[in-house]
């Protein structure tokens, strides 16, 4: 019993992370019909940055601050330069290549100068595990599910409750009757890749105590954090929320009763299984287009 328990703390804490992972591929796709491909990157630069501004001096909670104020403005910047200028037809697909080139660089530059091997981001969340049923897990990791609950209802709230979350949802619903109605669409799609930076790198900043930041830590992350969108279905918010937790403590509990290495091989399979059966995602629908 205390096994099961351990998994599924440790668990809900990964799939947190997959979770706002997917969160923002469905605030970038909502926007675009694209997504940034490197975006596990992004994510990346929310625990790399912050180690490297707390070295430099700042207070953690500034430095964070930082970090994902930084990564918001490359998400922009990303959309901007590598995704708008390749997605001007409705089947383009040429931001796929190029965002995925921009990730490879950023990785590579980052390994360069921040170095090969994972910084430990100090907090006073990780000095001790609290006991729960005879099973331990650090503070730090309790705040990831705590986080991603207040940014889902924070991001709902501002789809539903402001001037700019409304404007992102008549562009996701139809962006050229949005444009026809004097909303700038352009516009639109890169404050969502900003904003879908700022929560990536939330995910970095608050996993980066416990797992060490490091110029690789986005790469599978960002991977199953897609997968995670497309099984969910990428147009549903709550959709990719409640199949990142899921899929979090699946892996917790394929680790902890199998292996580490058949933890990914099985995840996988299980994933793959889930889009054969359900094309169009766990919660996704069918779209049909009028012609």
């Amino acid at each position: 019993m205390e096994a099961i328990l351990q998994y599924l703390l440790t668990g809900l804490s990964v799939g947190s992370v997959y979770a706002m992972i997917a969160l923002g591929f469905y605030v970038m796709w909502s926007a675009a019909k694209a997504v940034n491909f490197t975006y596990g990157d992004v994510f990346m630069l929310g625990g790399v940055l912050t180690v490297v501004l707390v070295e430099m001096g700042l207070p953690l909670l500034l430095a964070g601050g930082g970090a994902l104020a930084i990564a918001a403005l490359a998400g922009a910047v990303i959309e901007r330069v590598f995704v708008r200028p390749f997605n001007r037809e409705a089947n383009a697909i040429g931001w796929m290549l190029t965002t995925i080139a921009v990730g490879i660089m950023l990785e590579s530059f980052t390994t360069i100068t921040y170095g090969p091997l994972g910084r430990p981001l100090q907090t006073p969340f990780v000095e001790q595990p609290i006991r729960i049923g005879g099973s331990g897990i650090y503070p730090q990791e309790l705040i990831l599910p705590v986080a991603l609950i207040i940014v889902t209802f924070a991001l709902e709230g501002f789809y539903r409750r402001t001037v700019l979350g409304r404007a992102m949802r008549a562009v996701a619903f139809n962006r050229v009757a949005a444009g026809l109605v004097g909303i700038d669409a352009d516009r639109i799609t890169l404050l969502a890749f900003a904003l879908a930076g700022g929560i990536g790198a939330l995910a970095g900043f608050l996993i980066a105590p416990v797992i060490q930041a490091s110029s690789t830590m986005g790469v599978v992350v960002g991977l199953k954090g897609f997968m995670v969108a497309i099984i969910a279905g990428i147009a549903n918010a709550k959709g990719v929320v409640i199949v990142g937790v899921v899929y979090g403590v699946m892996e917790k509990m394929i680790e902890g009763y199998l292996s580490t290495a058949a933890r990914d091989a099985i995840g996988f399979t299980i994933m793959i299984l889930a889009l054969l059966i359900f094309p169009q995602g766990l919660f996704g629908r069918r779209e049909v287009q009028k012609v």
